[in-house]
């Protein structure tokens, strides 16, 4: 069982990371800070032990990482997409070794994770800020996730602005359901969670 110091020191050296990365990239990370634990854990709500694998698209510093981690389940059954370098490395140093970690877009999921996921993930996490993206771009983060999910699993997607962070039209074309979770004020900014599924 982790040490409530160890927590301080991760959230310590997550703060840190996020506010150098900011600095030297400030469109990239399109947060003034890492995620809160109070969304950290909303994300992570409902994993455990059983849940299966699970995928997470921007993971960042690892704040929702750490917290899918609490939840019970286990570091081998969650694979992690980081573009950064910097970031990827400090994960590498702050998690368990048995969580993969690739540095690599979202868009190459399906192609990396080829044969690793015969029943489909339980899963998909996305801390990205797809606002921010070109529609292309979004399209095809979403539709990676939506190949890597098993049959009626969720990508669970949490965003800034007042709307779904999906289009209607990208919504109706990828024949997706919305579900709208709860808005999180205890962040900075605060922040709503909505959960996509691709219709049976």
């Amino acid at each position: 069982m982790r040490r409530p110091t160890d927590v301080a020191q991760d959230q310590s050296s997550d703060f840190a990371m996020f506010r150098r990365r900011l600095m030297e990239n400030p469109r990239q990370m399109s947060a003034l800070a890492p995620s809160s634990r109070r969304l950290a854990g909303a994300m992570a709500e409902g994993f455990g032990l059983h849940t299966g694998p699970v995928v997470e698209f921007g993971p960042g510093t690892g704040s929702i990482t750490r917290a899918i981690l609490a939840s019970g389940l286990p570091p081998e059954n969650l694979t992690l997409f980081e573009l950064d370098g910097e970031l990827a490395c400090h994960l590498r140093t702050t998690l368990p070794a048995a969580v993969t970690i690739h540095v690599a877009p979202a868009q190459d999921a399906v192609a990396l994770m080829r044969g690793r996921l015969p029943r489909g993930a339980a899963a998909v996490i996305s801390g990205l800020p797809l606002l921010s993206m070109p529609n292309e771009v979004r399209r095809d983060i979403v539709v990676a996730a939506l190949a890597l999910l098993a049959p009626g699993a969720p990508l669970v997607q949490f965003t800034y602005g007042p709307r779904p962070p999906l289009p209607d039209d990208l919504i109706a074309a990828l024949d997706l359901t919305v579900e709208k979770g709860v808005r999180i004020l205890r962040n900075l900014p605060p922040a709503r969670i909505y959960r996509f599924r691709q219709a049976a």
